[in-house]
């Protein structure tokens, strides 16, 4: 699957905000300093899809905030981004 997102690094958390510009924003835990946000994006994207991060691939936007990310053979649908029982969106008590 292709997904097509906006980036906002520098967050306090990572987690899915909506939607922005035709894109799913998301908001990184990681500073934009080399690399260190598209690092920590694949790591949540793998979480999330259940897959090596070998299978998720920056294919687009490496040094910006508008990014296009391949995962492959993933068996989840791109709305489990959506889904309140994802990793990084659950409440910690």
């Amino acid at each position: 699957m292709i997904l097509t997102l906006h980036i906002q690094p520098s967050a306090r958390v990572t987690q899915v905000i909506g939607i922005h510009g035709g894109a799913l924003k998301i908001k990184i835990a990681a500073p934009p300093l080399e690399g260190q946000a598209n690092a920590r994006l694949v790591e949540f994207l793998r979480q999330v899809f259940d897959v090596p991060s070998r299978q998720v691939l920056l294919k687009q936007g490496g040094s910006g905030r508008r990014k296009v990310v391949e995962i492959q053979g993933s068996v989840h649908s791109p709305l489990i981004l959506a889904d309140n029982n994802c990793p990084e969106n659950r409440t910690k008590a």
